[in-house]
């Protein structure tokens, strides 16, 4: 067992606060890491606010996190001490499923564990997440991190990141494809970095002009406000893909339009109440196709991380400590924030 420091919710109403426990002893297949860098995602606060109606308390957030491996389990293969490791949004799952006999834990049969506000397949105990110094996860759900990015910009790859990269490797994103991105937030901007980097034509929508030139130094070929109806009227028939990121209850039929036939939209955006229905015939007429998207499997989050690594991609952030936290969360409802906040969580060692 090892003392853990870290922030957690005791309760839905009450701010988070210095929390103390032990991590579990070494299983034969775990790794035991120091955590350096924890990001900060918006499913933090839902979880810590029971927004979601199903948090255990006391809830310790974060499924974003970056550390260096302190000490392996005797049948430990993959890791040692010092590497560089992550551990993105689940720490399980059953293995042997369908889904995740094809690498799609995250779409577990028998239900993932989550890194935080799951239950160990093990112990039964809920999991406590990376707003904390230590971390204990099997080898199996931990992740190289490149050793050439920036260990804090790489934090929210570890869900943000691959939220984008799946859609865009499952529908095809690349040279020859016009990709649309709607939302220029935490996950949007990661939205636009990788489908640049894979070679599509990438147009990001924001209904915001504020935005324009941050999305074209992000990668943005074009930027539509999208609630200038020319500019849309401009792109009608014309993507090949559409990932949309927002996560408030909006109309999704103009996004459709833009479709060209055989094309997808892509929804990766969590809102509290779900979209209008789609117009039918916007589908019909165009064979187009409405889809979702969740995280990606273990696989393919690490071929994300050594996709960011060739291209040089991480996230754009604002450092802060432990202690800001729940400042940050205040900050992250008002979207104030460009364009993800990660914990140092040297702050809880001082």
């Amino acid at each position: 067992m090892s003392t853990t420091y870290a922030y957690a919710a005791t309760d839905a109403k009450s701010k988070l606060a210095p929390f103390e426990f032990q991590r579990r002893e070494l299983r034969a297949h775990d790794v035991q890491m120091e955590v350096l860098f924890c990001g900060v995602c918006h499913s933090d606060l839902h979880t810590a606010r029971n927004e979601w109606k199903n948090t255990v308390y006391p809830a310790v957030p974060g499924h974003e996190i970056v550390g260096r491996v302190t000490s392996v389990g005797p049948d430990v293969t993959k890791y040692k001490a010092g590497d560089l490791v992550g551990v993105g949004c689940l720490v399980d799952s059953c293995r042997t499923c369908p889904s995740c006999s094809e690498g799609l834990e995250q779409f577990c049969e028998n239900g993932f564990v989550g890194t935080y506000n799951g239950q160990d397949r093990v112990s039964g105990e809920n999991t406590l997440g990376g707003y904390s110094t230590q971390l204990v996860v099997d080898e199996a759900f931990v992740l190289s991190v490149p050793d050439n990015l920036d260990a804090a910009g790489v934090a929210p790859l570890l869900c943000a990141g691959i939220t984008l990269y799946s859609p865009l490797r499952t529908w095809g994103a690349g040279p020859g494809k016009k990709v649309g991105i709607v939302g220029l937030g935490g996950l949007g901007h990661m939205g636009v970095k990788l489908a640049r980097a894979m070679g599509a034509h990438v147009v990001l929508f924001t209904t915001s002009p504020s935005k324009v030139e941050d999305a074209k130094r992000l990668g943005a070929h074009e930027v539509v406000i999208s609630k200038n109806q020319e500019e849309m009227n401009a792109h009608l028939n014309s993507f090949d893909l559409i990932v949309n990121t927002v996560a408030a209850q909006h109309d999704l039929n103009p996004f459709l339009n833009l479709l060209r036939r055989d094309a997808t939209m892509v929804l990766v955006g969590a809102p509290e109440h779900d979209h209008p229905s789609p117009q039918v015939f916007n589908l019909i007429m165009k064979r187009r196709r409405l889809a979702g998207s969740l995280i990606g499997g273990i696989a393919e989050t690490q071929e994300m991380l050594d996709f960011c690594g060739e291209h040089g991609i991480t996230s754009d952030i604002e450092l802060i400590p432990m202690q800001q936290i729940n400042d940050a969360y205040e900050r992250m409802l008002k979207s104030d924030v460009k364009y993800r906040f990660v914990i140092d969580l040297d702050s809880l060692r001082q």
